[in-house]
């Protein structure tokens, strides 16, 4: 198995007035678009404790996760043993109970309760309304047990920072985890920033919007100086019709012909609102997942058309890396194994920096493919070494590794 080194997030590349409507709208707000009244976090040092069968790769992710929030964000957050009372309790349940329980997540946190016994005995009532809190002091994370290394490490993230800081998700964001297009897993600079913030002296629990608002301008340039002297390129909000369309269109257990449609008119809100950013190229990636299998010609249009937009930005690199991996397919079925290399060579970069071993392991197993057709035997054995080493925290189980593996091994023209 093979993991990423741990990092420092690059710094945010974006106006501090742009961080501030950010850092506004995700905290003032839920993913259902219902207002929060207040601002809340945790008043002093934070403590952690795991309940649970845990793994190898899951103690070394939370070690490497709290580390970097000490380091990056500033936080005062500890480990604790499992029998101690903590502020977040992080606790390992059957990924079928919690499908039970919520079935569009795979991982949620939940406030006022240190357990999944309690979290069954709360639903009734208003006790896990994150609206009603006055601030912060008991909040548990409840991740999947039997699932991939790096699932876990992705829920661990999104899922912590949601417990410490913002609670909204925003499609306009790019460099964040706090966006459910679900291409970045990672803490960013960004998402440091945004709990480096959550945690100054300047804010206090309670706080309303106006509040905070009057007092990030300052808090920024503290934190941030560099953020006042970029020009500011905030982006409209986003129409909650296309986040409608595109759930729709992601949906898996819904129809194909309705997917389909929800897509298309994922891409007609887009353009109508003026977009070229990444919430038009999601839509174009949208489209070619959808009809991937029934229509390849309109699926491979999409996929150009997203990576075009995608390719523009460097913050949306990893982004980019993700529409890669379907063009090099394209191009190994196609019989160009010469494109499907310097495809992979020009996108595996991102997704190491993205630290997504699923998709990495994807595409250095596409390009060990393409120098089999091309008669680099050697090469190709040592990409594909590599390759399954990162596929085992990618994709877990070695069944899995193997089957995944095997699928691509076929994409080559006889």
């Amino acid at each position: 198995m093979r993991r990423f080194p741990v990092r420092r997030a690059a710094p945010p590349q974006r106006a501090n007035a742009d961080m501030a409507a950010d850092f506004l709208d995700l905290f003032f707000q839920l993913e259902s678009g219902r207002n929060l009244p207040a601002f809340t976090r945790f008043e002093g040092p934070i403590s952690v404790r795991v309940v649970g069968p845990t793994s190898p790769t899951l103690e070394r992710d939370l070690t490497d996760l709290l580390t970097r929030l000490r380091r990056e964000a500033g936080i005062s957050i500890t480990r604790v043993p499992a029998a101690q009372a903590a502020s977040i309790t992080v606790q390992v349940i059957p990924s079928r109970a919690l499908q039970n329980a919520v079935p569009q997540a795979a991982c949620f946190v939940v406030p006022r309760v240190q357990s999944w016994t309690e979290f069954e005995a709360a639903r009734s009532g208003n006790r896990l309304d994150w609206a009603t809190l006055p601030r912060r002091d008991r909040v548990t994370v409840f991740l999947p047990g039997d699932v991939a290394p790096q699932d876990q490490r992705d829920c661990l993230h999104e899922e912590m920072a949601q417990a410490l800081g913002p609670l909204n998700d925003l499609f306009r964001l790019t460099d964040s985890v706090f966006n459910d297009d679900n291409f970045v897993n990672v803490l960013t600079g960004f998402d440091m920033l945004v709990l480096r913030a959550t945690y100054a002296p300047e804010l206090r629990s309670g706080m309303g919007r106006d509040d905070v608002a009057a007092r990030l301008p300052a808090l920024l340039s503290r934190l941030n100086p560099v953020g006042d002297t970029i020009q500011s390129k905030q982006r409209a909000a986003t129409d909650p019709d296309w986040i409608n369309q595109i759930q729709r269109a992601l949906s898996l257990s819904g129809r194909q012909s309705p997917r389909v449609r929800a897509a298309r008119r994922a891409i007609t809100i887009a353009r109508r609102n003026g977009w070229a950013d990444n919430r038009l190229a999601f839509s174009h990636f949208a489209l070619g997942r959808v009809v991937l299998n029934e229509d390849p010609e309109a699926a491979l249009e999409s996929f150009l058309r997203a990576g075009r937009i995608y390719g523009a930005d460097p913050l949306t690199r990893l982004h980019a890396a993700h529409v890669a991996l379907q063009m090099t397919a394209f191009a190994l079925s196609a019989g160009v194994p010469e494109d499907a290399v310097r495809l992979v060579d020009a996108h595996a970069p991102a997704a190491r920096m993205g630290e997504n071993a699923s998709l990495l392991a994807s595409l250095l197993l596409l390009k060990a493919e393409a120098l089999r057709e091309l008669g680099r035997d050697t090469e190709a054995r040592t990409i594909r070494r590599e390759a399954l080493g990162y596929a085992r925290y990618g994709f877990g189980d070695a069944d899995i590794v193997r089957r995944h593996a095997e699928e691509i091994a076929t994409i080559p023209p006889s």
